[in-house]
């Protein structure tokens, strides 16, 4: 992939463009058999390669500029906005639905955020398209003193682009890194995305997490459903479930399965979408993922846990949790093959047997990696 933002030094972001494809991802393979290299039993299959540009589903765009000339991208060593709305991660419907947006700043007068001078109001726009090309498109703000205004030009941007279908601004009030705040003001009727991934229908809502990459995702999902099928477990528990993404894949006759999620937002979207397709046997709670399983009655534990955490990986708790509680076996999906070392680490009783990366981020060295553990 060649991209003209890079070759100029307007922004870095992307650490391996310009090395080709095929090698960025053996080189990724290679780096999470190394950390996984105390277990040479380990049945590697092998990689998933999807696009390598416009495979984004997701835009998190800096506002800086003026109201006039405004800028969507980043911020550079001197917090002043560089704008990559020609990204080429990103889809040509992210790349329109960036330009209107552009246009938005203007006609509206949408301050930007100026990080050096503390002032301004428009301080990020989220987009996030669907498989069908539908969009989500979030408005970061420090107050609410620019609702009224995209109130009054909802329809007008409906009308440029008719393909959204969830619109809300997020009230970040704070001066910090942040990127979003606690307030979510929604601005449509509607109030999820459809991400249709391997024949369903998942719902986004406004702060729920889904992968960058929706084509990775579902193999992703297809490939821990075809492990979890081979074992034919009766139980399952999603720890760390998201909007149902796995828990929802690994749904079958005589099966239950619980999915555990802080988010009481993605829940009831996982609640949503397993209604819709008539699933039985699905259980959804909003918890702590750790605190949840820990306190569960002595002798309560599933064939199969699934766990799919943040980059920080599941951590010592857990992980101790895990190895004690007798669990024949555990599906880790991780995007922090370091951190999902130190956590095998701490499982000795659990042996990873399969693994595969899967190539999550390309133009990174960021990669998904999926293992399946057995108890020995």
């Amino acid at each position: 992939m060649q991209c003209d933002y890079y070759d100029a030094g307007t922004c870095r972001s992307c650490t391996l463009m310009g090395v080709p494809h095929t090698e960025q991802v053996a080189g990724k393979v290679a780096h999470a058999q190394s950390l996984l290299a105390a277990y040479p039993d380990v049945e590697w299959v092998d990689p998933f390669i999807g696009e390598e540009s416009g495979f984004r589903n997701k835009a998190k765009m800096v506002v800086g500029g003026t109201t006039r000339h405004p800028t969507l991208g980043i911020l550079d060593a001197d917090r002043r906005g560089v704008d990559l709305r020609e990204c080429g991660l990103c889809s040509p419907g992210m790349k329109e639905a960036l330009r209107v947006l552009s246009n938005l700043v203007r006609a509206a007068r949408l301050t930007p955020y100026d990080v050096p001078a503390r002032r301004g109001e428009l301080k990020h726009i989220l987009v996030t398209e669907a498989p069908s090309g539908d969009l989500m498109i979030r408005f970061v703000l420090r107050s609410t003193d620019l609702v009224p205004a995209l109130r009054e030009h909802l329809a007008g941007l409906q009308e440029r682009l008719p393909a959204l279908v969830v619109a809300s601004a997020n009230i970040q009030p704070e001066h910090k890194a942040i990127l979003e705040g606690p307030e979510e003001i929604l601005l449509t009727e509607a109030d999820s995305l459809r991400m249709h991934v391997n024949g369903m229908n998942l719902h986004l809502r406004s702060r729920s997490f889904f992968q960058t990459n929706t084509e990775v995702a579902a193999a992703l999902y297809r490939q821990g459903r075809d492990w979890v099928e081979a074992l034919a477990p009766s139980s399952v528990w999603d720890l760390y479930c998201g909007v149902g993404g796995f828990a929802l894949h690994l749904a079958a006759p005589g099966r239950t399965v619980t999915g555990i999620e802080l988010s009481a937002e993605a829940i009831e979207s996982a609640r949503t979408t397993a209604a819709e397709l008539g699933l039985e046997g699905m259980q959804w709670e909003a918890a702590d993922a750790t605190v949840w399983a820990r306190t569960r009655p002595v002798g309560e534990v599933p064939d199969l846990v699934v766990v799919n955490p943040p980059r920080r990986g599941i951590g010592a708790d857990l992980s101790a949790w895990l190895e004690d509680s007798g669990v024949e076996h555990v599906l880790y999906s991780s995007c922090n093959a370091v951190t999902l070392a130190k956590d095998l680490a701490r499982m000795p009783s659990l042996k990873p047997v399969k693994a595969r990366v899967m190539d999550m981020f390309p133009q990174s060295n960021h990669y998904e990696v999926i293992t399946l553990l057995t108890r020995v």
